[in-house]
């Protein structure tokens, strides 16, 4: 059960200019359920986006990667769960070229103008026909307010639809962020296995938009981690329609600033949703570390704690085992880290101070704030100014078991 996480209201999913959406039930893994969603783009509309970084890339990854390279303008996105198609070689590339040939004719576009995404089990043949023969009732619901249909369609093992909007005033007009992500298990930088998809009506130069982009997936997507595998599908797509009449062509602009605050804002609240809903999670942890010298060496401090199973376990049994922790920070991999500077919290109630025990920590304090649903951990260095936050879960019995039963 997704930890303090309501599915997305409809009617605060604000619809972007420029940007329809269709799902359908195409049965490509599971009966009964949406699992095929389509995005059309209007003319001129620009697509920037980032991929995973794992050797064995999915075929629409590669395939996507390849249109954009294209620099043709983009007209369609289609995404598929219940199928990776990764693992699955120059035939996987074949079938997600055939879906895009599709959608293409269909809409009278080139193949080239659609990037396809799927997620779901590797190393299985995309059932191509299954998909194909979705396309035309997809195309046939397409609306600008079906973004909660859409966050609903890419969902695998997602227990909760995954969307969010905010609106923004830049050069005096109402510009729309709206936002929709995947992702439950399999769950790491960079990226997580996860699918999102982020529209605006937002006139953006293609460099400000691919800076945008790379920022803000850097302050949220890659801030998450629920098991530490890296998926092989992983995409971040940012699309800018340009139909609020507001064109950003500079990253040193006021307009630009204020644009990337709004896409941090959806990408943060998108990624921590993520993790809310991590498979198994009953509990949502905040790790917080700073006063270090530098953000990377945080957040390596940040990554051994949240990966570490044994400190995830204990904060699934709400056991204050917290030593655990230190353990992590000290093979976190920053050499020359004196552990006699480091103070450690559970919320408020400081644990650890000059290498040791506090001497006023009192176990029950500590048993009190892990039996909460939301932690936070911070981590004080004493070495510098810099600062990183994480956000994970912990890790239960239905994690196992999802994980175990996944293709039954």
């Amino acid at each position: 059960m997704a930890v303090n996480l309501l599915p997305p209201d409809p009617a605060a999913l604000r619809p972007v200019a420029g940007v329809r959406l269709g799902v359908t039930e195409a049965g490509i893994r599971k009966a009964n359920r949406k699992d095929l969603l389509v995005i059309e783009l209007a003319p001129g509309t620009l697509v920037g986006g980032v991929f995973t970084r794992n050797r064995f890339c999915a075929a629409p990854v590669t395939l996507t990667k390849r249109h954009l390279a294209s620099g043709k303008a983009m007209r369609a996105l289609v995404i598929n769960t219940g199928n990776a198609n990764a693992g699955t070689g120059a035939d996987g590339l074949a079938r997600a070229g055939r879906v895009c040939d599709a959608l293409a004719q269909i809409m009278g576009v080139e193949g080239d103008q659609v990037l396809p995404f799927s997620t779901g089990v590797i190393l299985e043949p995309l059932p191509v026909d299954r998909v194909v023969a979705g396309l035309p009732a997809a195309l046939a619901g397409l609306a600008a307010e079906n973004w909660a249909q859409a966050a609903q369609a890419i969902m695998t093992t997602d227990t909760v639809a995954k969307a969010a909007s905010v609106v923004v005033e830049l050069g005096g007009r109402s510009v729309t962020l709206t936002g929709i992500s995947k992702g439950s298990g399999m769950i790491h930088p960079d990226m997580a296995t996860m699918l999102a998809f982020v529209a605006t009506d937002a006139g953006l130069s293609q460099a400000c938009l691919d800076d945008a982009l790379r920022q803000s997936c850097d302050q949220s997507f890659n801030c998450v981690t629920v098991d530490g595998d890296t998926s092989t599908n992983d995409s971040f797509m940012l699309m800018a329609t340009g139909r609020a009449g507001v064109t950003i062509d500079s990253i040193h602009s006021s307009e630009y600033a204020r644009f990337t605050q709004a896409l941090n804002e959806v990408c943060i609240k998108l990624a921590q949703a993520m993790a809310r809903d991590g498979e198994g999670a009953s509990k949502f942890i905040t790790l917080t570390i700073e006063g270090g010298r530098s953000r990377d060496e945080c957040r390596k401090i940040g990554f051994a704690i949240a990966h570490s199973p044994l400190v995830k376990t204990a904060f699934f049994a709400s056991d204050p085992n917290l030593g655990r922790i230190l353990a992590a920070i000290g093979y976190a991999g920053v050499d020359d880290l004196d552990v006699d500077q480091l103070e450690l919290y559970l919320d408020d109630v400081r644990v650890a101070v000059q290498g040791g025990r506090d001497p006023d920590y009192r176990e029950e304090n500590g048993q009190k704030i892990l039996k909460q649903p939301e932690i936070e951990v911070r981590v004080v260095l004493h070495r510098g100014a810099a600062r990183a936050q994480i956000w994970t879960c912990d890790l239960s019995h239905d994690y196992v078991k999802i994980n175990a039963e996944y293709r039954t």
